[in-house]
């Protein structure tokens, strides 16, 4: 495993800046030590006093100083690659949606292992190449018996770290991959806690949690033993070393084969020598943890993503077709060879079962996926050609569960469309039926709704949603499951809001059943079982049954066809 990932080098400017530091900081560090050691072995071999120890004095700030600001500047360093990287990762999500759960493991967790990397191992890393070597070149000129003890114990303590690395490697890695897991199951749990407390499963989810948890554990302790044993072996090699090195000058010294100022030069520089290995060697699971953590960061800011298309306003197309589209998620397939034409201003319904694909439909539509064969066109064109930007321009979308911040009833509304005036907003509220629960808020537009909108009921939450597509006057409108989890009576409510939004618009309404077919001119049925040979409007390669799609034709309120900017 190597100490340094030059794929952190390359990439993070601040590193690169970090690097250059800590290798001046480390030559004045080094040039402190030996001038130091000379001048305390003087003292001693002359007893002059007088003029050395204020000499000493001075020395003993210079070095605490330089180990001040290095430590100072490699944190700060450390903050500002780990600023970088996040927003790399995070850029990089947005255009190539991975796992939540290893998401945020990466961004918080595990950038946080950059920590000790970046401020404490890699600048030890640079003392430790410095300082042995200056320190062997003045021994060599004083002492070359010493010199060459030194020369051959010091390879000792690099070779078995690295022996101890390659060791560490599959389990840091394991240890990495256990804790994205867990991160990940713990929070789709936690999203889908009131389903499995409604299905009484919630026991079983806790089991799960505390398997991985344990596996977890288990996978840390195994590396922090590996670590503290191997931090054991380092100490007891360099004490050794050490040892060796004082008996040989000892002994030359008693016999009259060695001058004391000399002996006091070598004995105080010798521990001095191996110090920054043995500093390495203590710091040596921050360095596997770092790495680990570097290696998953650039595996997924390496993966590619699809191709950013440059283009200027699209216009609202007249027909979008899925041409053979099929789609899997791993060995799973979701849509098989689906052919369907969404003609403009007609309102399509997408029924079937659970997991044939209804919402894998919208996000096509929406270039969250592609397409594993076929393609999606507009008007003739293929849509991978087209700019994501510009086509979600053209797009209002009302998901099964709209995110709302905490933030304003005004701002959640406006946040496909920022810079609409309170005016607007008021009237896309009225049409989505929140007037009356503006009249009821303490502060109306301006009260704060809470994270998730914990002030607001289902029903509620649902029609700021249809308020956002409302404002936004998308000639696109992508609805998934409208009224799911409402009541009767709020459904209807909701219900009217959607066909108000829907006139007018091309807009496909994802749906469980066909309760919403009076709002539909073409209703579409996904299933993923095999379709019915006597069905001609089934093709065997086909999920979908399509109706027959007729066009509303101009209606007041009618989108039009001109380019949305």
């Amino acid at each position: 495993m190597k100490p340094l990932d030059p794929r952190l080098v390359r990439s993070v400017a601040a590193v690169r800046v970090h690097l250059a530091v800590v290798v001046v900081l480390g030559v004045a560090t080094t040039g402190v030590i030996l001038a130091q050691a000379w001048l305390l072995a003087r003292t001693i071999a002359t007893a002059e006093l007088a003029v050395s120890v204020a000499a000493l004095a001075a020395f003993a700030p210079a070095r605490a100083a330089l180990a001040y600001g290095g430590e100072t500047l490699a944190l700060r360093s450390a903050a500002t690659v780990k600023s970088a990287l996040r927003r790399r990762l995070v850029r990089h999500v947005v255009d190539d949606p991975q796992g939540a759960g290893e998401v945020v493991t990466l961004a918080t967790r595990g950038l946080d292992a950059l920590d000790d990397y970046v401020a404490r191992f890699l600048p030890q890393l640079v003392l430790a190449v410095l300082v042995p070597a200056a320190v062997l070149v003045v021994v060599a000129r004083a002492d070359w018996i010493s010199a060459l003890v030194i020369g051959l114990t010091l390879p000792l303590i690099p070779l078995f770290m690295a022996l101890v690395g390659w060791h560490t490697r599959a389990r840091t890695q394991r240890q990495w991959r256990l804790l994205e897991r867990l991160a990940g199951h713990f929070l789709d749990v936690v999203e889908g806690l009131p389903t499995l407390a409604l299905f009484r499963r919630s026991r079983a989810a806790a089991t799960q949690i505390r398997a991985a948890t344990d596996a977890h554990r288990d996978a840390t302790l195994g590396t922090l033993r590996i670590a503290f044993l191997s931090a054991f072996v380092l100490e007891l090699l360099a004490t050794l070393a050490v040892a060796l090195v004082a008996v040989e000058v000892g002994l030359r010294l008693l016999y009259g084969h060695l001058d004391l100022e000399t002996a006091l030069l070598v004995l105080i520089l010798a521990p001095e020598a191996y110090l920054p290995l043995r500093e390495v060697g203590a710091r040596f699971h921050a360095s596997t943890e770092g790495v680990a953590a570097a290696e998953r960061v650039f595996e997924v800011l390496e993966r590619p993503v699809p191709p950013v298309v440059a283009g200027g306003p699209v216009a609202a197309p007249s027909v979008v077709r899925f041409e053979g589209v099929s789609l899997s998620f791993g060995e799973v397939p979701v849509l098989r060879g689906l052919d369907l034409a969404l003609a403009a201003g007609t309102t399509t319904l997408v029924t079937g079962r659970s997991g044939a694909g209804k919402s894998t439909l919208l996000a096509l539509l929406l270039r969250f996926a592609t397409p594993d064969s076929g393609r999606l066109t507009v008007d003739g064109r293929d849509l991978a050609a087209v700019s994501t930007e510009q086509w979600r321009r053209l797009i209002a979308w009302v998901p099964q569960r709209p995110h709302l911040f905490d933030a304003s009833l005004a701002d959640n509304i406006r946040l496909g469309s920022p810079g609409a005036s309170l005016a607007d907003v008021a009237d896309a509220a009225g049409r989505a039926g929140l007037a009356d629960v503006v009249a009821a808020l303490p502060a109306g537009y301006d009260t704060h709704l809470g994270e998730r909108g914990t002030r607001l009921s289902s029903g509620q939450r649902q029609r700021v949603a249809l308020a956002r597509a409302f404002l936004r006057r998308a000639p696109i409108v992508l609805l998934d499951e409208p009224t799911a989890h409402l009541d009767a009576a709020m459904a209807a409510v909701v219900r009217a809001s959607v066909a108000d939004l829907v006139r007018g618009a091309t807009a496909v309404i994802v749906a469980h059943d066909d309760g919403w077919s009076d709002l539909a001119d073409a209703v579409v049925h996904l299933d993923t079982a095999a379709p019915d040979p006597g069905d001609p409007t089934a093709p065997g390669a086909s999920d979908a049954w399509t109706g027959p799609a007729v066009p509303r034709g101009p209606a007041p309120g009618t989108r039009s066809p001109e380019p949305v900017r």
